[in-house]
């Protein structure tokens, strides 16, 4: 089974600043693998372990993901390659340009019979990008996906929807959003890592899928932290009925009620 899985390398939360004038900085973070790919990385490897298949790796970003341990960390992870679209051209975008990068990459490469992508990605988390590269590449796709069984040319999953569990069975090649609970990821021993520096890794620009006309819909007109409101530290005593009142007579000044 030929696999394909989307893996979004984005800022390290942690890593993030907040400058004196409220505005973020991403400048001294480390890049990482988005924790809601990690599983997806599992579950395709797993498939492909299952059905003597292969597994490749793409990402899409701008240089900043061009980097060495960044792409070893990925194979690390089980993928057989690495295809990267590097260009700064994606500092800033929307799910929908993201989503035609990553299908123009896929259809570059070939035929393909899975395609797996996280739930949603650690920075941005819109949801978006598996369902709308489903419709791009014409591939049936569904998200909430918890459970695989891969067979030659069918897959039977599970959706873990809100009050009940859903079992399908669809036909390859599909699209496929999986949640963190899918797998555990592993963690890569030292000779995954020794292995990684191995694989292929193969670097495209956007203009290499053929996309010349493809440009960023969103500008970012600023990025600021969250306004930080001081606690009224306000402590209310005496009986239920008196600590009701005097509540409503707080919330009243302070003009909530």
């Amino acid at each position: 089974m030929n696999i394909i899985v989307c893996v979004k390398l984005a800022p390290d939360a942690k890593d993030i600043e907040v400058k004196v004038d409220g505005s973020i900085s991403v400048e001294k973070a480390e890049w990482v693998i988005s924790e809601y790919d990690l599983p997806a990385i599992e579950a395709a490897v797993r498939i492909a372990e299952a059905t003597s298949g292969k597994v490749t790796a793409i990402s899409a970003g701008p240089t900043s993901i061009n980097n060495s341990k960044l792409k070893k960390d990925v194979l690390s992870r089980g993928p057989d390659e690495l295809y990267l679209v590097v260009d700064d051209e994606m500092k800033v975008n929307d799910t929908h340009f993201t989503t035609r990068v990553l299908a123009g990459a896929i259809q570059k490469l070939g035929p393909i019979d899975l395609v797996l992508c996280g739930e949603g990605s650690s920075d941005l988390y819109f949801q978006q990008v598996g369902l709308q590269l489903g419709e791009t590449l014409g591939l049936p796709v569904f998200n909430a996906v918890g459970k695989i069984d891969a067979g030659a040319d069918r897959l039977v999953i599970e959706r873990n929807l809100e009050d009940e569990v859903e079992i399908l069975e669809l036909p390859l090649p599909a699209v496929l959003a999986v949640t963190t609970d899918i797998h555990q990821a592993r963690l890569p021993m030292m000779k995954d890592i020794l292995k990684a520096g191995k694989k292929p890794v193969t670097e495209w620009k956007i203009a290499d899928l053929g996309l010349n006309d493809l440009k960023a819909g969103v500008n970012v007109l600023s990025t600021t932290a969250p306004r930080h409101v001081e606690r009224k530290k306000v402590i209310i005593s005496g009986s239920a009925d008196e600590a009701v009142q005097t509540l409503l007579g707080y919330l009243s000044k302070e003009g909530v009620l």
